[in-house]
């Protein structure tokens, strides 16, 4: 592991709670800025592309959850970090590519389906007003609406997280590699514009990796598409929607959305 990697884990490991809560609070707002940045940048580029309308203009409401979430996103880091540090949650430092493969595979397939599993919970009618009910509110989504959550919705993500820590004591370049990607697809389903080639659904890996227009699809039609990073758990559990394939055809060719008129909404 590299020296700089090394005296920053050893500095983390017996870093005092406030400068824990700093660190946390420092990390999670350049996330947050790095997101809306590469997201404009997206949300142009590929503006000939979109999945839903354009959203209406920001409210104070959505900037008030987003900063909702980073607040406690920094708490969950808060909460890992000390869990880390008194034993309960153990994280190797094993450099060996094949364990930090592993892994990192192991990392993203297991909290692909624990949030498949939550995501469909929080659909539950009686928990759906409590839970998720407030990221349903935002149907045409931008890079911000990645952020605008419910609290309990928010920290339930990040408990699901801190579990699957403490129970599997995976490498740290594979927890920075999942977080990597947790980011990285969670930006791409809130584009609302499709980024992906119209190739991606017909070869035999990218098909089966989220997109753009797979989570948008759910914004619009609450009964599909549960999943996060992959459809696997749709297609076993039924809950893919059938119009997904059309769909993505759609944004790829630029007529998913007609000119002056509203994207699909069921």
């Amino acid at each position: 592991m590299p020296e700089l990697f090394t005296a920053f884990f050893d500095s983390l490991k017996t870093m005092p709670l406030s400068g824990v809560i700093l660190w946390s609070v420092l990390e999670n707002l350049v996330i947050l800025g790095v997101v809306l940045l590469m997201g404009d940048f997206l949300v142009r580029r590929y503006q000939q592309h979109r999945v839903t309308d354009v959203p209406d203009p920001l409210t104070w409401i959505e900037i008030g959850l987003a900063a909702s979430c980073v607040a406690l996103n920094a708490l969950v880091t808060v909460a890992g970090v000390l869990l880390w540090q008194v034993g309960i949650i153990r994280v190797t430092f094993d450099a060996n590519l094949l364990r930090v493969a592993a892994d990192t595979l192991i990392l993203f397939f297991v909290m692909d389906l624990a949030m498949y599993g939550f995501h469909r919970a929080a659909h539950l009618p009686w928990l759906y007003p409590l839970i998720h009910q407030t990221h349903h509110r935002f149907e045409n989504p931008r890079p911000l609406t990645l952020f605008v959550l419910n609290p309990f919705e928010t920290l339930g993500f990040g408990v699901l997280w801190l579990i699957l820590l403490a129970v599997y004591p995976a490498a740290w370049l594979s927890i920075i590699l999942y977080l990597t990607l947790n980011i990285v697809f969670g930006l791409v389903g809130h584009l609302g514009v499709e980024p992906m080639p119209g190739r991606w659904i017909t070869q035999p890996l990218s098909r089966t990796i989220s997109t753009s227009t797979f989570h948008a699809e759910h914004h619009l039609d609450k009964a599909h598409n549960y999943g996060f990073y992959t459809l696997i758990w749709d297609h076993l559990f039924g809950t893919l929607s059938p119009d997904y394939a059309e769909d993505f055809q759609a944004a790829d060719e630029g007529t998913a959305v007609p000119a002056g008129g509203s994207g699909r909404a069921d």
